[in-house]
């Protein structure tokens, strides 16, 4: 009898021992301290994956998953997920395109600034840390990742064949206005028969992304039919091109681009440091053609990049923030940049050795790294608004009605039109 009863003891005292471990491992987890799984969304090629592994070589109580899926698709599920509040990951890229659109959901985000990262605002670019916060700037939506600045890419045979200089500063010194710009667009179609530009839509974001405001003011308001609207002037800017004959019919992405692209079949692209990755992969022979110069002022913006979230669904908001903290820190931002071609937002990289001496091979050594560098710390701060892309859609499609032949001015109304009908919906 006595034997039973040391038995049930001895089994009650386990079963207790096994729910204190529990509560014990249950605890743990709630502060941060034991094992934890990290659920991060991304999109496009980045080397996250690598510094998610190197992460958890030196974390080794921190397991984080990525998926990676297409922009339109990661987005679109991520938007479902935090509109649910169910299945949003702990981290999630959001590209800065994007970004005003989650505005109305700023309470299905942690506050950034809750978890301190008022501590590393200085080692970011002002205008891309500012864009990430709200209107009152109480709360910051992600930390920076990559950036888009702009520079002029141009290809120095048709440069040379038109008479043009094709030294990288040279070149910015003869165009350094909108102006300069377009008569170098006359000239080159004059002694070359080639456009300046590849397309409509690139003649039209010359000026469009340089806008501090564009479609919409931070109170949600349409300024596109105001009297003084940036956007009509960037319309006409490109229509104005457009009429000069110096507009290819090149949409970016499509084979008849790439195909351009490769052969040198137009004289300048205006884009961004991203840009260079596809080149190198796409248009093979470009290489040793192509060189790399700042923009006209007027024309410094930024196109692309995007920020890191936290979901407030998340269980592990601390840890998720250790994490982003750490892969987009000025190191590791580094690594992303020599890895992945993801320009950096920590101007402090720009003056760390590998940078500086950067060379690109298939710009025949040249190191655009320092164009696009110097074009980072001229962008504006720039607010977008959520209906961003649907807007800048209908523009884009007035103007490749004109470049078929339509009037742009019943274009433009008619755009404008299609633009208010959508908002009052």
């Amino acid at each position: 009898m006595i034997n039973v009863k040391k038995r049930l003891t001895l089994v009650l005292l386990l079963v207790l021992s096994m729910f204190l471990a529990a509560c014990s491992s249950d605890e743990e987890a709630a502060s941060g301290e034991g094992k934890v799984t990290l659920d991060f969304w991304v999109f496009g090629a980045t080397n996250y994956e690598a510094l998610a592994d190197e992460y958890e070589k030196e974390n080794p109580d921190v397991t984080i998953n990525i998926k990676n899926s297409e922009l339109g698709d990661h987005h679109d599920s991520l938007f479902t997920a935090i509109s649910a509040g169910t299945g949003a990951p702990d981290l999630t890229m959001i590209e800065v395109d994007q970004l005003d659109r989650y505005r109305e959901a700023q309470d299905r985000f942690v506050n950034l600034y809750d978890l301190g990262a008022d501590e590393i605002q200085d080692q970011y670019l002002d205008w891309k840390w500012k864009m990430a916060e709200n209107g009152e700037g109480d709360f910051l939506f992600g930390l920076p990742t990559d950036i888009g600045p702009k520079a002029m890419y141009f290809h120095t045979d048709v440069f040379e064949e038109a008479g043009l200089p094709t030294d990288p500063n040279e070149v910015s010194t003869m165009i350094s206005s909108p102006d300069e710009f377009a008569e170098a667009a006359e000239t080159v179609m004059e002694e070359t028969g080639k456009p300046m530009v590849d397309s409509m839509e690139m003649a039209f974001r010359a000026n469009m992304d340089a806008l501090q405001v564009s479609y919409f003011n931070r109170d949600g308001e349409l300024l596109i039919n105001e009297a003084d609207n940036g956007v009509k002037e960037a319309y006409d800017y490109a229509v104005k091109l457009q009429e000069k004959g110096v507009v290819g019919s090149f949409e970016m992405w499509t084979p008849e681009w790439a195909n351009a692209l490769n052969k040198g079949e137009f004289a300048v692209e205006m884009a961004p440091a991203w840009l260079k990755g596809y080149m190198t992969e796409n248009a093979p022979e470009g290489e040793g053609k192509w060189k790399v110069t700042t923009l006209p002022t007027d024309f410094a913006g930024n196109w692309g990049g995007s920020y890191v979230a936290i979901p407030s669904e998340t269980k592990n908001s601390e840890e998720a923030y250790a994490f982003a903290q750490w892969m987009l820190s000025p190191e590791n931002q580094l690594k992303s940049f020599t890895e992945s071609g993801l320009f950096p937002s920590a101007p402090e990289v720009y003056e760390m050795e590998e940078f500086v001496n950067n060379s690109d091979e298939y710009f025949g050594g040249q190191n655009t790294a320092a164009y696009f560098a110097e074009a980072a710390k001229e962008i504006p701060e720039v607010y977008k608004g959520p209906k961003y892309v649907t807007v800048s859609n209908e523009v884009l499609t007035a103007l490749r009605n004109v470049q078929e032949g339509a009037d742009p001015e019943k274009e433009w109304e008619a755009a404008v039109k299609r633009i208010e009908d959508l908002m009052n919906r």
